[in-house]
Formats: C-alpha cells, sequence, structure tokens
C-alpha cells in the first residue's frame, strides 16, 4: 500500500467516514511511529471522532480536535495545534472531514499547504444504504459540493456500503455495481471496500482491496434518523 503522510476522509453525513478515519489511524499505527487525527467535523455533527478520544490516546495515536467538541457549543473553533499537521513531516496524519460541503468549509484554511506539499489522498467515503446518496447522481453530486467547499479534489473512493449491525456480505457484494458506477463517473479509482471484521472472511476473495474494520464510535444514531426518513 502507497502511504501518503495526510489522509483525508470527508463524505456525506452518514456515510461512515468517522469510524474508518479512526480504523485508518489504527492501520498507520502498525507502520508509522507518529501518528495523529484530526477532528475537522465542526458543523452539528452525528458523532465525533472525539467520542474515541481515550481509546486513541491508549494506543498511542494523538487527537487534534476542537475544545468545544462533544459540548452544547457550535461554533467553528479550530485549535492552532492542528497546523502540526502540515509542520510535522514525520507525523502520519488522518483528517476526519465535516460531512458534506458546509462541513468541508473548515479545510479550507489548511487545503493550500496540504496541496503545496502534495503527499496526501483526499477520499470519499460513499454508502449506498444512505437517504441522500442512493444512485450515481446523487452521490457525485455531493462530491463536488465537497470539493468546491473545501479547495481540493478527491483522489479516490472508499466504498463504505453497511446498513450497521444488520448488514450483510450480499449487502456490500451488491454495493460494488454502485461504487464501480461512481469510479467511472469521476474517474476516481476505489481504494478500498470496507467490511466489518465477522463479514471479511465471507467477501474479501469477493471484493478487491477488501479492508476489515471494527466498530469505534458512536452508531445509537442510525436508528433515530431512519426513523425519521420512514415518518
Amino acid at each position: 500500500m502507497d502511504y501518503k503522510r495526510i489522509t483525508l476522509f470527508a463524505g456525506h453525513y452518514g456515510s461512515g467516514k468517522t469510524n474508518i478515519a479512526v480504523n485508518y489511524a489504527l492501520h498507520l499505527k502498525k507502520n508509522f511511529e507518529k501518528v495523529s487525527i484530526a477532528d475537522l467535523d465542526i458543523v452539528n455533527p452525528y458523532f465525533r471522532t472525539k467520542d474515541s478520544e481515550a481509546f486513541l490516546e491508549s494506543k498511542g495515536i494523538h487527537l487534534i480536535s476542537s475544545e468545544y467538541a462533544n459540548s452544547n457549543v457550535d461554533v467553528p473553533a479550530l485549535p492552532a495545534e492542528a497546523y502540526t499537521i502540515i509542520d510535522d513531516e514525520l507525523l502520519h496524519a488522518v483528517i476526519d472531514v465535516g460531512g458534506d460541503d458546509r462541513g468541508a468549509l473548515a479545510l479550507g484554511r489548511y487545503a493550500p499547504a496540504i496541496l503545496r506539499q502534495n503527499d496526501y489522498e483526499m477520499l470519499l467515503v460513499i454508502n449506498k444504504f444512505r437517504p441522500l446518496t442512493p444512485d450515481c447522481a446523487s452521490t457525485v453530486g455531493v462530491m463536488r459540493e465537497i470539493e468546491t467547499a473545501a479547495g481540493m479534489k478527491f483522489t479516490g473512493i472508499i466504498n463504505n456500503s453497511n446498513l450497521g449491525d444488520e448488514t450483510t456480505a450480499e449487502d456490500i457484494l451488491g454495493s460494488v455495481g454502485y461504487a464501480e458506477e461512481i469510479s467511472a463517473a469521476s474517474g476516481l479509482p476505489i481504494k478500498m471496500t470496507t467490511v466489518k471484521e465477522d463479514l471479511y472472511e465471507s467477501v474479501k476473495d469477493k471484493v478487491s482491496d477488501c479492508f476489515p474494520i471494527k466498530l469505534y464510535v458512536r452508531q445509537s444514531w442510525a436508528k433515530q434518523e431512519e426513523n425519521l426518513w420512514q415518518k
């Protein structure tokens, strides 16, 4: 695997990018000494990387987040410490970008420096089973909005199509065509397809670049949002 120094994860609300960001940071820690994860999700998030702070720190991964994370204060305040991602060239960093174009605005202040260094991946996290990204056209629309707001272009796609705890191997295999259609429309390669560890053995030989993940962030919002959409 070709590891870039900075890896950014962005996507629609509920795409699962935060959980992937945490899993990827843990994966990086197996290969590099200095790893940090920055939570730029500052606009009314469903859940935060902050939820996993104690766990991440126990694994030697430093979390950079707003002092207002997990509070009832909703202001776009990012710590100056976030600039260490740019300045420390020995650091491998994961950035959890806010959902949709509003959340991606926070990335704008860092984008010019990241682009100058040109040692990054910006990965679009897609989920076929989310209400607002069920097809190629809607997902590519979200992608373009995020790119415009962030001032950066995506370099690849992560297929994270899932139904939470109810996900089956058939759900994952059935999402491959969706991801391939988005790849063809956007010109972006599919970097990986994520799958819960308990399903990994049943799909790894049927899906290229299959990446097993564990659940490290709250998912209680999923059922709540699903119920809202059904009303």
